[in-house]
């Protein structure tokens, strides 16, 4: 199965799956990542805290305009990645054929939940981001592989 088009899911797509797509453009070139939230705080910038502990890995994420998941957009996208395994059975009620083409964020990785660091500090952030970091990582060889 290709995985060109990835969408990456959270709450309010302004600290996660920001990061999360920033991180699968750097390990999955090529590919069309892109990223939305559940109940998005449509229109908003990256939450500041995350765009801080960003900066300190290099990863820009200026321009990240925070959008709203919808059935369409799930229809595009050959893979979604949730951050909460409670995430995967919401999708599925929003957009019923978006179950099987659904995973978890750190499905090759610890396969825990990516807890939201929203209103939380700069440590929580800094833990968040390295898990963001190896999840991706883990979704950078197993794709690379799949897609050659």
């Amino acid at each position: 199965m290709s995985c060109q088009r990835i969408l990456v899911v959270c709450v309010g797509n302004i600290c996660r799956s920001p990061l999360g797509e920033r991180l699968l453009r750097q390990y999955l070139p090529g590919h069309d990542i892109r990223s939305a939230g559940l109940m998005a705080l449509r229109g908003h910038d990256i939450d500041r805290d995350a765009a801080l502990v960003a900066a300190r890995y290099g990863i820009d994420t200026g321009g990240h305009c925070a959008r709203q998941l919808d059935a369409a957009l799930c229809r595009r996208q050959d893979l979604i990645l949730v951050m909460e395994k409670h995430q995967i059975a919401m999708l599925a009620r929003i957009v019923p054929e978006a179950e099987g083409k659904t995973m978890l964020f750190s499905y090759w990785d610890s396969q825990q939940d990516i807890t939201d660091p929203f209103n939380r500090s700069l440590a929580v952030h800094e833990q968040i981001a390295q898990q963001l970091i190896t999840s991706a990582q883990g979704w950078g060889r197993a794709l690379d592989i799949n897609d050659k």
